[in-house]
């Protein structure tokens, strides 16, 4: 026996585990420009996992989260028949998810940068005048998006939101991304790391508003060496940059099948992805499940 396949995206596949439940395995699959790499990076779904089941206890006050276990020994028997998941997956409960992205920012990078630069806006609200890329905003803001199911998300006011899901939802769904971001950033500038920006999937769990899919990690967020950010200027990423810089490089028209990665491509992304993790969590990647210093 094994368990119902319901979806694969670019990194992760998601089981039916009965009884309510979702097994959700993050795979070593990596991405750049809408497109996926033939290559994995070792590691990289161990890294998100990990990272996800430690926001979770860190967070755990702020707001549940759909988190059961990531305890290899508790999945159901039928997840045996999937090859190494170990320190890979998790198992959640099911939640009926908002129709938007939840993403909270505390500096002026990406997307949000580029209409800044052109309008003076983020998310068509009004920032002060003379902002610099990279640089930190008064305060941080929750700037939601649509969640496209072809092409990219769009970004859209806090009204629009309200408008999708509710006002009552989406100004608590604003109160729990803040404060999760602010905690986690916090925690994270402690460590050498600034959270530039994050993206929070939300749902509704038995009623309660929860916190769902991953959290806080190098995928789902914007971190840099805190000695390597100035106003400015674009920081480098611990997370898949190395991709991208080497991409972008090779001259690929980025529409095409991608172009085969180096191993020191590869390498060098790893290198990221544990160096988050390790350096937020105080943590060794190789305690977690499927390390050679797991216990399980």
């Amino acid at each position: 026996m094994s368990l119902a396949h319901l979806y694969s995206g670019k990194v992760r596949d998601i089981y039916d585990a009965g009884d309510g439940l979702l097994l959700m395995v993050a795979s070593d699959r990596i991405s750049a420009f809408d497109r996926v790499f033939a290559e994995p990076v070792p590691d990289k779904g161990r890294v998100l996992t990990a990272m996800t089941d430690f926001w979770s206890g860190e967070l755990a006050d702020v707001a549940p989260t759909h988190l059961v276990t990531a305890d290899p020994d508790r999945f159901p028997p039928e997840a045996k028949s999937l090859e190494a998941i170990a320190g890979r997956a998790m198992l959640v409960r099911r939640a009926e998810m908002l129709p938007i992205e939840c993403i909270v920012r505390g500096y002026l990078a990406g997307s949000a940068w580029k209409e800044y630069r052109t309008t003076g806006r983020m998310h068509g609200t009004p920032l002060p005048a003379g902002l610099s890329e990279s640089e930190r905003l008064p305060e941080p803001v929750f700037t939601p998006s649509t969640k496209a199911t072809e092409g990219h998300d769009e970004n859209i006011s806090f009204d629009e939101a309200a408008d999708l899901v509710g006002s009552e939802m989406a100004t608590l769904a604003r109160q729990v991304c803040l404060t999760a971001y602010e905690r986690g950033a916090a925690r994270a500038l402690e460590h050498g790391i600034v959270v530039a920006d994050t993206k929070f999937e939300l749902g509704v769990i038995d009623g309660k508003l929860a916190i769902c899919d991953e959290i806080l990690t190098p995928d789902s967020s914007r971190f840099w060496p805190a000695d390597a950010w100035r106003p400015g200027t674009a920081p480098p990423s611990f997370d898949k940059q190395p991709v991208r810089d080497w991409a972008e490089s090779t001259g690929w028209d980025k529409s095409s099948e991608p172009p085969a990665l180096p191993p020191e491509v590869t390498a060098a992304t790893r290198q990221r992805y544990v160096e988050a993790y390790e350096t937020i969590s105080g943590r060794r990647l190789a305690d977690w499940y499927g390390g050679e210093g797991a216990s399980s």
